[in-house]
């Protein structure tokens, strides 16, 4: 299995869809501001990781 993939998420500004590098070698619990696509916006990605598996993650906005 490869240490990063892609994976896609909706912003929760405008609600496209977005693409983040999931690092599985940076640890089970990750948190990072990307910047949208599409609107600019900064939103706050929290990735959950067990063993060679994506848990889950959740977007939300910034200021939230």
């Amino acid at each position: 299995m490869p240490l990063e993939q892609y994976r896609n998420f909706h912003c929760p500004y405008c609600g496209e869809t977005n693409e983040v590098l999931v690092d599985f070698s940076a640890g089970p619990n990750q948190e990072f501001v990307v910047d949208c696509e599409v609107c600019c916006s900064p939103a706050v990605v929290r990735i959950k990781i067990r063993g060679e598996s994506m848990v889950s993650i959740d977007v939300q906005r910034e200021n939230d």
